[in-house]
C-alpha cells in the first residue's frame, strides 16, 4: 500500500492543486441556489420554498445546456496548449465567447417562451407556481452574463488557471447573498420582494461576475501571450463546430442528468409542498457535495487533456486513476456525513419539522447516492479529456432515463414508498451511469494502447 500511494502521490498532490480551485468555483454556482434556498426557506415560508425548487428545477435544465456548451472549450484549449499551440488557443477562445454570447440569448428565450409555459401544466401546487414565474423570468435573464463568464473561465481553466474564477465566484456569492437577504426581507427602506428578491440578488451578482472575469484575462501578464493573438474577427465555423462537437454532447450529458433530477423534483411536487421543498433541501446537499466532484472532474480532463495533446499515455492513466481515488474517498466521507447528521443538516434550511423529518430520510439514501455522482462525474471528467463524449452521452441518457427515472415513478408513485421510492430510483440510475463509464474508459484505454 505504502509503495502504490507513493506511486500516485505526485498525481494526487497535482490534481488536488489544481481541483481545489475549480471545486469552489463550481460549488459557487450551486451555493447562488443553496443560499436562495435558505434565504427563502427561513425568511419566506415553506410555500415559496417550493416555488424555488420547482423553478430550479426547471430553470437548470435550460443553463447546463449552456454551461455544457462552454465546456466544450476546455479540453480543446488543454490539448492545444500541451501541443505549444497560443495562437490556436486564442482563436478557439474568441469563438467560445462569440458561441456563449449567442447560446445565452437563444436559451433566454427557450425559457421565456417554453419554460413558463410548461410551469402551468406540471400538476403542481397553484400557490406553488404563482411564487415560481416572477422568479423563473428574472433567473432567465442572467443566462447571457453567466454565459459571458463561462466563455473567460474555461479559458483561463484550460489554461491550468483555476484560482482567480474561484476568487471572483467567492466575493460573488458573497455579494450574492448580502443583496438577497436585503432585497427578500426588505431592510433599508425597500419593499420587500420575496422569491423574486434572490432572483434580482442572482442576476446582479452574475453580470458583476462577467465584467471582473473578462478585465482580468484581457489584463493579466499570465495569459499574454495567448492574447496577442486574440481578434475578435478570428470567429469560424471550423472552430465553432470543433467546440460545438464537445461541447454539445456535455450539454446533453448535462440535460440527461440535470432533466432526470428535476423530473424527480416534478414527481416529488405530485406528492405535496412538504414532499417537494423537503426534495429540495436534500438535492441541495447533495449537490455541494456533487460539484467538488465535477472540480475533480474538470481537472482530470485538464490533465488528461493535456497529456492526451503530449501522447503522454502514462501521464494520462496515472491522472485518471488518481482522480477516481479522490474522489472515492471524498465521497466516502461525505456519505458519512450525510447519516451521521441527517436530523441535522435540514435545519440549516427550514424550521418546518415535516419537512426537517422528510429530508433526514433521504439523506441517509444519500449516502450511498454520493459514491456512485461522484464516480460517473470523474468518468465523464476523463473521457472529455481524450475527447470521447458521444457514447458517454448515450450512457447517461440510458442510465437515467431508461433505468433510473422509471424506476423513480414505479417505486414512488406506483408502489406508493413516496420519496423514498423517487430516491432509490435515482440511485440506481446512478450506480448503472457510474459502472458502464468505467467500462466506456477501459475499454478506450486499451484501444490506446494498442
Amino acid at each position: 500500500m505504502k509503495a502504490y500511494f507513493s506511486k500516485y502521490l505526485p498525481y494526487y498532490r497535482s490534481n488536488l492543486h489544481l481541483a481545489g480551485p475549480i471545486m469552489i468555483s463550481q460549488l459557487g454556482h450551486t451555493l447562488v441556489h443553496t443560499a436562495d434556498s435558505v434565504i427563502v426557506g427561513h425568511f419566506a415560508g415553506t410555500v415559496p420554498l417550493a416555488a424555488v425548487s420547482l423553478v430550479n428545477s426547471v430553470f437548470m435544465i435550460v443553463m447546463v445546456v449552456g454551461l455544457g456548451i462552454a465546456f466544450g472549450l476546455t479540453p480543446l484549449i488543454a490539448q492545444e496548449n500541451g501541443r505549444s499551440n497560443k495562437e490556436e488557443c486564442a482563436r478557439l477562445f474568441s469563438n467560445s465567447i462569440f458561441l456563449n454570447i449567442i447560446s445565452g440569448v437563444v436559451l433566454f428565450f427557450i425559457v421565456y417562451y417554453g419554460s413558463m409555459a410548461m410551469l402551468t401544466h406540471l400538476d403542481q401546487d397553484p400557490a406553488v407556481v404563482v411564487e415560481a414565474k416572477p422568479y423563473l423570468l428574472i433567473l432567465s435573464i442572467s443566462i447571457v452574463p453567466i454565459m459571458i463568464f463561462s466563455a473567460f473561465k474555461q479559458f483561463a481553466e484550460g489554461l491550468g488557471f483555476t484560482r482567480q474564477a474561484m476568487r471572483i465566484t467567492i466575493w460573488g456569492n458573497v455579494l450574492n447573498v448580502i443583496i438577497a437577504i436585503i432585497f427578500v426581507k426588505g431592510m433599508f427602506g425597500i419593499k420587500p420582494m420575496g422569491v423574486s428578491g434572490v432572483g434580482y440578488a442572482t442576476l446582479i451578482d452574475r453580470c458583476l461576475m462577467a465584467l471582473v472575469m473578462g478585465v482580468y484575462i484581457f489584463n493579466s501578464k499570465d495569459f499574454r501571450p495567448y492574447i496577442k493573438h486574440f481578434v475578435w474577427k478570428q470567429v469560424d465555423w471550423v472552430r465553432s463546430i470543433n467546440i460545438l462537437k464537445i461541447g454539445s454532447p456535455v450539454a446533453m450529458q448535462y440535460v440527461f442528468e440535470i432533466g432526470a433530477f428535476a423530473a424527480a423534483s416534478i414527481l416529488a411536487g405530485q406528492l405535496g409542498a412538504v414532499e417537494q421543498a423537503a426534495h429540495q433541501v436534500a438535492i441541495n446537499l447533495a449537490a455541494i457535495t456533487y460539484m467538488v466532484a465535477t472540480g475533480i472532474a474538470s481537472a482530470a480532463t485538464i490533465q488528461v487533456g493535456n497529456s492526451f495533446g503530449k501522447n503522454n499515455l502514462n501521464r494520462l492513466f496515472n491522472f485518471s486513476a488518481s482522480s477516481y481515488h479522490i474522489v472515492l474517498v471524498f465521497m466516502v466521507f461525505t456519505a458519512l456525513v450525510f447519516v451521521v447528521f441527517n436530523k441535522q443538516l435540514p435545519w440549516i434550511f427550514t424550521a418546518d419539522e415535516a419537512v426537517i423529518y422528510l429530508a433526514a430520510q433521504l439523506l441517509i439514501i444519500a449516502g450511498l447516492f454520493q459514491l456512485f455522482d461522484g464516480t460517473q462525474s470523474v468518468g465523464l471528467g476523463i473521457l472529455r479529456g481524450m475527447s470521447d463524449v458521444n457514447k458517454p452521452t448515450f450512457i447517461v441518457f440510458v442510465a437515467y432515463w431508461i433505468i433510473g427515472l422509471p424506476i423513480s415513478y414505479y417505486l414512488g408513485i406506483h408502489l406508493g414508498y413516496g420519496l423514498e421510492g423517487i430516491w432509490y430510483g435515482l440511485t440506481i440510475g446512478l450506480m448503472a451511469s457510474s459502472l458502464l463509464l468505467f467500462l466506456r474508459y477501459r475499454t478506450k484505454t486499451r484501444h490506446l494502447l494498442k
